[in-house]
């Protein structure tokens, strides 16, 4: 694209809005540069005239920029400027490229914690998160990020719900939706459902009330139909981070095993006479010393029915954590049920155990423990006196000594009849051939991936929309009665969901016919995983996507957000995305071609020992701070004067008190200091060290940049370049100039390396102020020089550019003007610098055509009036060169 550099400083403008906003403020504007003189009045401009709103344009390239949306929590915190402004730079970047860019934003508004501050508060939710929108969207606005705002909305709009509650019934009818009964974390206390994270060392968060593990019935989204083609499909996101790829891979986690199936010993009722479980290492078949059930299995239960001891065990683990963290560390208890199973190969009879780390929901509630092979079996075994019987060999093919922990590498069997000798695949297949011949053997796919259960018991989400009639039988709720609208004027008491405690709610008529509504609610991931698809088509009311514009900006370009979303959104996010293209509303694959995750931001972290003995944080913003020569903080203490100990970096947060507000930073140093400090500080994917020594020399360049375009336009208009004219310095200048256009433009384009991009501006900024401004061509490569800076910074620091540009002469707006042109041309050296050394000692430079020879070289280096100074007398011993950089004369 081009872009068409003027070299008029004239300050007439054409008489539009445009020209009105600068010139409403220019009576305030100052060589000294003062944000709150400029950028709310800028703002204002650019919501009034929608500068970043935008249609379908068949005769433009589209790009759809997109940071992953926020929860109204009721203030922006740093993670979210540094999100927004990573997305906003982009979207300004690629809006330069004569793009087409739609960057929208919206609210991830319904979830617990709204729930929780409602209860604490003592109102709804519905008010507070409205309220929370209203104020964050202030300060979004304050940031200056060019959002297309006539595309917002908050996912707890009943015209956003309505369209996943209609397409959940389409789901249902696919049969891609289904009920069943699961285990949950229950408060017998409070009466109600709590996600994993709400239990508080096996207690509830609320009441402290210990935590049982309880069954009930929950809907569920078979993702589990498209655990292959998710898994597949990884494979086409060649921009997306390895490491989220990695992740996925794992959470999907595909394997080939072997379902083998137990005879009970004693046991003819045929519903639980056969045991059968799931293996990916057959070849330690022979090696099977127990197995282990869950405590809701039907022959734990048939167990307990005569043991007392059994049945309060089986009640303890009810209390057991499900998170995997959570089961990695736990203490692994177990107890013998009394009764075994035959092995189908061998004939052994083999003990079967109850174990807490077996879960019901999990595969088929039964697991078979080689304790030999597997560090779980093997702790569990030695705890409890079980049988060890090894294997598999030693890759030296000495057999294993089994004292402190389990031999997991693959190997040659041994101690397994006539499968010695056998290596890992060769017993796997062998193996799988005699149980399938048996009858006893099926090979079978598995994943560590589950069906989404979307269910949540509590009221703050979009109601789900299923009925049940009066015989029993559940159908989808019509079209024509969505959306299930949640009540909004609700009393919250913090224990039981205020649509389940009003029993006239639920009451509806289908077809005549009297029914009940579900009361339970989405999990929230419901919405999150659709949303950046309705921002295509936000106005849009015959249905859930206007396809025409979904497919054309769809799918999104470049999206941003964190890598703690890397498994549950982004991969319900590229789910929903394949069920929207099987319903026929998207033409395409994967939601996202490009993920960009950015990192945390950190800040300092002090606190001092409190009278009870805890310690007391205080926020960085209230210590005074000593720190030695290298920066180090030596001492540090708060305006109480308590001696604080400094905890290091941390990431912000209210625990430690070190988050700081992003709205006392825009308040005391502008929003384009912000934006700026935040993309230079660190490179996007990294971790930011948030420091306010920083922030003032970010706001230093700033206004360096502020005063050089001031003091060049105070001296009058200038001529265009003419190359011709230029001297050998000029033109070393201009070539640095486009060196780092050069720069610049691969760095965010390509690279998104926006931190070294700003530090070639600054280094750019640091020739330029140094630049002789005494002719009239070096006036205008000035004027070129700074025109191409406030291009590359405007994605940075709109705000600033905005006024600068103008300041610079330029009638239009810069929001409408493109990013300047390679010029290839002033790349190309005409001359060269030779750094001239007399025995190793600087004495000089000298400038020589590019093209010129070493012996041409040495004859100027020679005639050089220092270095005659410093040989003269002397005998050259010899001239060493470094062709086109370094002439070392070495003398005596």
């Amino acid at each position: 694209m081009t872009q068409t550099i003027s070299n008029s400083t004239t300050t007439s403008f054409p008489n539009n809005h445009h020209s009105k906003v600068y010139e409403a403020i220019s009576q305030s504007i100052t060589s000294d540069y003062h944000h709150s003189n400029i950028e709310s009045t800028i703002q204002n401009y650019w919501n009034e005239n929608k500068t970043f709103n935008v249609t379908e344009d068949a005769t433009k390239e589209k790009y759809y920029c997109l940071s992953m949306l926020p929860y109204p929590s009721g203030r922006l915190h740093m993670g979210h400027v540094r999100n927004y402004t990573i997305g906003d730079v982009i979207s300004r970047f690629q809006k330069m490229q004569g793009k087409n860019v739609l960057q929208p934003i919206g609210w991830d508004a319904f979830g617990l914690p709204a729930e929780g501050a409602a209860v604490k508060n003592n109102t709804a939710p519905a008010p507070w998160t409205y309220e929370n929108i209203a104020y964050m969207k202030k300060q979004l606005m304050a940031l200056g990020f060019g959002y297309d705002w006539s595309r917002e909305f908050a996912t707890c709009d009943p015209d956003y719900y309505r369209w996943e509650q209609w397409f959940f019934t389409e789901l249902y009818q696919k049969g891609l939706v289904y009920k069943k009964t699961s285990a949950v974390n229950w408060c017998p206390h409070d009466q109600t459902v709590l996600a994993n994270e709400q239990v508080i060392e096996g207690c509830c968060w609320r009441c402290d009330t210990q935590v049982e593990r309880k069954e009930i019935p929950q809907w569920f989204i078979k993702i589990t139909d498209y655990a292959d083609e998710l898994l597949a499909d990884l494979d086409k996101l060649d921009e997306w981070p390895e490491q989220v790829k990695t992740m996925q891979r794992n959470w999907i986690g595909r394997s080939e095993g072997l379902n083998i199936t137990f005879n009970v010993t004693g046991i003819t009722d045929e519903a639980i006479n056969k045991l059968t479980v799931y293996t990916t290492r057959p070849d330690t078949f022979m090696g099977v010393t127990y197995v282990a059930v869950a405590a809701g299995h039907p022959l734990a239960i048939l167990a307990a029915k005569d043991n007392s001891e059994l049945a309060q065990f089986l009640e303890t683990c009810k209390t057991t954590k499900v998170a995997e963290a959570d089961m990695a560390t736990m203490e692994k208890l177990g107890m013998a049920t009394g009764l075994s199973v035959t092995h189908p190969l061998t004939g052994k009879q083999i003990p079967i155990w109850v174990a807490n780390f077996v879960l019901m929901e999990y595969g088929t509630g039964a697991v078979m423990a080689v304790p030999a092979h597997d560090q779980r079996d093997f702790e569990f075994a030695t705890k409890y006196k079980l049988n060890i019987t090894p294997v598999i060999l030693n890759t030296d093919g000495s057999e294993p000594v089994l004292t402190e922990s389990a031999m997991t590498d693959k190997g040659r069997l041994f101690n397994s009849g006539e499968f010695d000798g056998l290596d890992f695949q060769s017993a796997f297949n062998a193996i799988a051939d005699k149980l399938i011949k048996l009858g006893k053997g099926e090979k079978k796919i598995n994943y560590r991936l589950r069906d989404w259960g979307v269910s949540r018991q509590r009221y703050w989400g979009a109601p789900i929309p299923i009925a049940t009639m009066e015989d029993g039988t559940q159908r989808a709720i019509p079209s024509d009665m969505l959306p299930v609208i949640l009540p909004e004027d609700v009393v919250m008491d913090g224990i039981i969901s205020p649509i389940k405690a009003d029993v006239n709610w639920a009451k509806i008529t289908i077809d005549g016919m009297p029914a009940l509504k579900e009361t339970d609610t989405f999990d929230t991931f419901m919405e999150s995983s659709w949303y950046y698809a309705r921002y295509t088509s936000a106005q849009y009311h015959e249905g859930m996507l206007d396809p025409k514009a979904a497919n054309y900006w769809l799918p999104v370009d470049q999206y941003i957000g964190g890598i703690e979303h890397a498994i549950m959104h982004l991969l319900y996010f590229r789910f929903f995305h394949k069920l929207l293209r099987d319903a026929g509303l998207v033409n395409s694959d994967e939601p996202a071609k490009r993920l960009l995750c950015q990192g945390m931001v950190l800040a300092d972290a002090f606190y001092y020992i409190g009278e009870t003995g805890q310690r007391v944080w205080v926020s960085p913003l209230e210590v005074d701070i000593k720190r030695d020569e290298k920066g180090k903080i030596i001492s540090a203490v708060d305006k109480d004067g308590n001696i604080l100990t400094y905890a290091g970096m941390s990431k912000m947060s209210k625990s430690k008190n070190n988050g700081i507000d992003p709205q006392d930073m825009v308040d005391k140093y502008g929003a384009d200091t912000v934006r700026l400090f935040v993309m230079f500080a660190a490179p996007p994917e990294m971790t930011l060290e948030w420091q306010e020594s920083g922030v003032e020399g970010t706001n230093r360049f700033l206004r360096r940049v502020w005063r050089l375009v001031f003091e060049h336009s105070a001296k009058g208009p200038t001529t265009p370049v003419n190359v011709s004219l230029l001297t050998n310095e000029q033109l070393n200048l201009r070539r640095e100039l486009y060196k780092t256009l050069a720069k610049v433009t691969d760095d965010i384009g390509r690279r998104q390396a926006f931190n070294t991009a700003i530090a070639a501006v600054m280094e750019l900024l640091n020739h330029l102020t140094k630049a002789s401004q005494e002719t009239e061509q070096d006036r205008a490569l000035m004027h070129e020089a700074l025109t191409i800076v406030i291009l590359m910074l405007n994605p940075f620091m709109p705000h600033a550019s905005f006024i600068l540009w103008q300041k610079l002469g330029y009638s239009e707006s810069i929001d409408t003007a493109m990013w300047p042109v390679m010029d290839e041309s002033a790349l190309i050296e005409t001359s060269k610098e030779i750094v001239l050394q007399v025995n190793g000692k600087v004495r000089g430079k000298i400038q020589v055509p590019a093209d010129c020879s070493e012996e041409q070289a040495k004859i100027l280096a020679l005639s050089e009036p220092n270095i005659i100074k410093y040989t003269e007398g002397l005998t050259l011993r010899k001239a060493i060169y470094v062709p086109g950089k370094l002439f070392n004369f070495v003398v005596s």
